[in-house]
C-alpha cells in the first residue's frame, strides 16, 4: 500500500520552535501519517522523539537521511555506519536516502563513478542488516558524462542501489516525471517519489514599473527567479499520472515536500497540498 506522507526538511524551524512530537502532532491532524526524516539531528533525545511520534501519533517513518561525507566530522555513512543502522532500527523503517552527491562528484566522470561505487559498497553493508539504500536526484543528475545521465552511471554502477524519485527536480532537468519513473522505476528500484509542483511565477508589480521606466535589469534579474517550487497541484506538473505512474513503478512512500515556500508558512503549504490531493481522488493514500 502506497502512503502519502512529508519529508521533514520543510519542518526544521518548527522542529527548533515547538519540538518534534508537537510539530509532528498538527501534520499528523493535517492527515499525513508518514515522514522521512531529513534535517533533523540524530541524537538520542530526537531519535526517542521521533520514537514517540510513531508509537503515539502513529506517524510511520519511510526512511532517514545521511551521506557518504559530512561536513566539520559529523557522522556520514562512510563513517558511523553502525549509528545510522541502530538509528533505522529503533524507528522502524529499512531504508536509509542519499540526498545528494558531494558536490567534487560531479566534477568529472571518473569522480562521478567512484562516488557510484562507494554508494554500492554502503548498500552491501546495509543489506547485510536487511536496509536499503536510496539515492535522491536533483537537476544535476541529468547532466551528461560521456553521453550518459549521472543518474544512470550511479544506476549503472550501484545495482543495489535504489532511487527515491523528485518529480519537481525532474523537470527542472528537463525530462518528464511520468517517463523518468518509467525508466527507474522499470526494475522495481524506486521504493520513494517527493512530490513538489513546478511552478512559473509571477514577476513582482516593481518589475513592470521598472519597465516603464526605462529600466529592464529588474526584468533580467527576476526573469532567473520566475521557476518556483509550489504545493502540490498550485503548478504545471500532472499528479494525475504522476502518482498512479508512482504506485506502478513499485513507490512505497509518496513525500510531499517544498524547498520554498514564498512567504506561506508551512502549514498552509501542506494543508493545500493534503487538499489538492484529495481533491485528485487519493485520499485513500493518506
Amino acid at each position: 500500500m502506497t502512503t502519502i506522507g512529508v519529508q521533514t526538511m520543510m519542518l526544521r524551524d518548527e522542529f527548533a520552535e515547538h519540538g518534534i512530537v508537537e510539530t509532528f502532532r498538527r501534520v499528523r491532524n493535517i492527515g499525513y501519517r508518514a515522514a522521512e526524516i531529513s534535517a533533523v539531528e540524530m541524537s538520542a533525545a530526537n531519535v526517542a522523539a521521533l520514537v514517540q511520534v510513531r508509537d503515539e501519533l502513529g506517524v510511520e517513518i519511510a526512511s532517514i537521511s545521511g551521506g557518504l561525507t559530512a561536513p566539520d566530522g559529523a557522522p556520514s555513512l562512510g563513517t558511523h555506519l553502525d549509528a545510522f543502522v541502530a538509528d533505522a532500527r529503533a524507528l522502524g523503517t529499512r531504508m536509509i536516502r542519499i540526498g545528494m552527491l558531494p558536490a567534487a562528484a560531479m566534477a568529472s566522470t571518473a569522480r562521478v563513478e567512484e562516488f557510484a561505487d562507494r554508494c554500492q559498497e554502503v548498500a552491501e553493508a546495509l543489506r547485510e542488516h536487511d536496509i536499503a539504500l536510496y539515492y535522491h536526484n536533483h537537476h544535476v543528475d541529468f547532466a551528461k558524462y560521456d553521453g550518459r545521465y549521472l543518474l544512470d552511471v550511479v544506476a549503472e554502477r550501484s545495482p543495489l542501489v535504489g532511487f527515491e524519485i523528485d518529480v519537481h527536480w525532474v523537470q527542472r532537468g528537463g525530462l518528464d516525471p511520468v517517463s523518468t519513473l518509467r525508466r527507474y522505476g522499470a526494475d522495481g528500484r524506486v521504493a520513494m517519489v517527493h512530490l513538489k509542483d513546478y511552478r512559473i511565477g509571477h514577476l513582482d508589480p516593481a518589475v513592470y514599473e521598472a519597465l516603464d521606466a526605462g529600466d529592464q535589469t529588474p526584468w533580467q534579474q527576476e526573469l532567473q527567479h520566475i521557476v518556483q517550487f509550489a504545493e502540490v497541484g498550485e503548478g504545471n506538473l500532472d499528479f494525475a499520472s504522476i502518482i498512479p505512474h508512482s504506485i506502478d513503478a513499485g513507490a512505497e512512500y509518496l513525500l510531499v515536500e517544498q524547498d520554498d515556500l514564498y512567504g506561506r508558512t508551512v502549514w498552509d503549504a501542506l494543508q493545500t497540498s493534503h487538499d489538492n490531493l484529495v481533491g485528485l481522488g487519493y485520499a485513500d493514500l493518506f
